[in-house]
């Protein structure tokens, strides 16, 4: 009776030891989700930063075209010269609200830094999906796992085994490829 008993805890440190690794990279899966989550706000913030600007920008230039087009409708006058000065300076000022790249802050800049944060927001989302379904494999089979310390169905440890494999595999989808398996998203 006492080798059954042996084989039994032989058994259960497996199992502890499965869970252990389950443990393990259910940790690591969170954290890079939760890193996921927050890369994808802070690009999230950022994109809207940016496209608030464009708006702001849009406004403004709006607003400068609609006072060239009134100065454009005066009849000649005594001030024709500061007129044409003037419609002159907002001219250059609308190019420069288009496309400034010195500074970045033209439209056409804020529109392809607003667009990158969008992919950088997508790209997190995309990590942070399969870092979360990893998450949920890696639960369950630890679940699976401690359920067989109890139940002493051997095929519960080999299922929370599979789960573990296929979490790893959604880890690792997640942190080198987060575009090979758009049916998770």
């Amino acid at each position: 009776m006492s080798g059954g008993h042996g084989a039994v805890e032989g058994s259960n440190k497996r199992v502890a030891l499965l869970i252990s690794v389950l443990a393990l990279f259910l940790a690591f899966s969170e954290t890079l989700g939760k890193a996921s989550q927050t890369d994808s706000i802070g690009a999230n913030v950022e994109a809207a930063n940016q496209w608030a600007y464009f708006q702001a920008r849009t406004i403004r230039s709006t607003v400068l075209k609609t006072a060239d087009e009134a100065l454009a409708l005066l009849p000649p006058g005594p001030n024709q010269d500061a007129i044409a000065a003037k419609r002159a300076e907002w001219t250059k000022t609308l190019a420069r609200w288009e496309s400034e790249p010195a500074t970045g802050e033209g439209r056409k800049e804020l529109t392809a830094k607003a667009r990158a944060s969008e992919e950088r927001r997508d790209l997190a989302l995309l990590r942070y999906h399969h870092y979360e379904l990893a998450s949920a494999a890696f639960q369950i089979g630890i679940v699976l796992a401690s359920a067989e310390v109890i139940t002493g169905i051997a095929m519960l440890v080999f299922a929370g085994g599979f789960l573990g494999l296929a979490g790893a595999a959604l880890l690792g989808f997640g942190y080198l490829a987060p575009h090979a398996l758009p049916f998770f998203h």
